[in-house]
């Protein structure tokens, strides 16, 4: 009976330790390079080669790390995650594709920092960041353009979903950044701060309520929209922009308010050389 025993628990484990499950596999930090393999753990010594490759070793809340400079290939994201490329070169190339899907938990924030997104190919890509669903998502230090469909495209799902964009340059993509509730279960808010979007025929600031959605709250601040065909414009009851420190220059249209969208001033805005100016509604009450 002890030789069974015996047996019995050097089976188990046995067991334990060579057939690790997933779960224990996925790493807080994990790495790229643009000489990994997407077979590495996406360690520091042996990192993956693709954000997508390191994805799927990285545990809930953590963070994807880059060594050195690279494309990195468009990444679908499901869950909380950091995706910081600061300190080199940290590319995606989305010819034809959406860069970056977030489709994350209703609980959940995703961070996108310093990172470079670009559409161009033969045909230039959909959306830089397509957001459709999450708590939260964060954008700094990005660099986007090249896209046909947004360079930013805030459509998600989730009910007060927040989108936070600073430090940013969005070029090339109509609209740069669209912020729509077309898709919520409830009213989204959005802040832009320190970031310009330019050289494009569309809008460079684009929020809209489709009848009968929910409300969509944006503030802008410190924001250049230059070159576009439309400025920053607010489409739709509900669609409500404030704008402050900023500068709207050169474009076909400056402020776009339509079908009861508004367009407040806070504070200070320089809105000139534009086919048609446009004015915002009076200044935001300060208390």
């Amino acid at each position: 009976m002890s030789k069974i025993f015996a047996w019995f628990f050097a089976l188990c484990i046995a067991i334990l330790v060579g057939a690790p499950t997933g779960a224990y596999a996925q790493a807080t930090r994990t790495w790229v390079s643009g000489v990994g393999d997407d077979v590495n753990p996406c360690s520091r010594t042996a990192p993956c080669k693709t954000f997508a490759g390191a994805i799927s070793k990285t545990a809930a809340g953590g963070e994807i790390d880059v060594i050195d400079p690279g494309g990195f290939g468009t990444v679908t994201i499901t869950k909380s995650i950091t995706i910081d490329g600061q300190g080199t070169m940290a590319s995606i190339l989305a010819s034809a594709t959406n860069g970056i899907n977030v489709n994350a938990g209703a609980g959940d924030t995703v961070i996108l920092r310093n990172l470079s997104i670009n559409g161009a190919g033969t045909t230039l890509g959909l959306n830089g960041i397509n957001f459709l669903a999450g708590r939260r998502l964060i954008i700094e230090n990005c660099t986007i353009e090249n896209f046909t469909t947004a360079g930013i495209n805030i459509q998600p799902s989730t009910a007060s979903a927040q989108t936070f964009v600073s430090n940013t340059s969005v070029k090339n993509a109509a609209p740069g950044i669209q912020i729509s509730s077309v898709n919520a279960a409830g009213a989204i808010s959005t802040f832009v701060s320190n970031t310009s979007v330019t050289q494009a025929g569309g809008i460079g600031i684009s929020t809209v309520v489709p009848a009968g959605k929910p409300s969509v709250s944006v503030l802008l601040d410190r924001i250049n929209a230059a070159y576009l065909g439309t400025g920053v414009a607010a489409n739709g009851a509900g669609a409500s922009v404030v704008m402050g420190n900023s500068v709207v220059y050169a474009n076909g249209a400056g402020v776009s308010q339509v079908s009861s969208g508004t367009v407040q001033s806070f504070k200070n805005n320089e809105i000139f050389a534009n086919g048609a100016d446009g004015t915002p509604l009076s200044q935001v009450p300060l208390n």
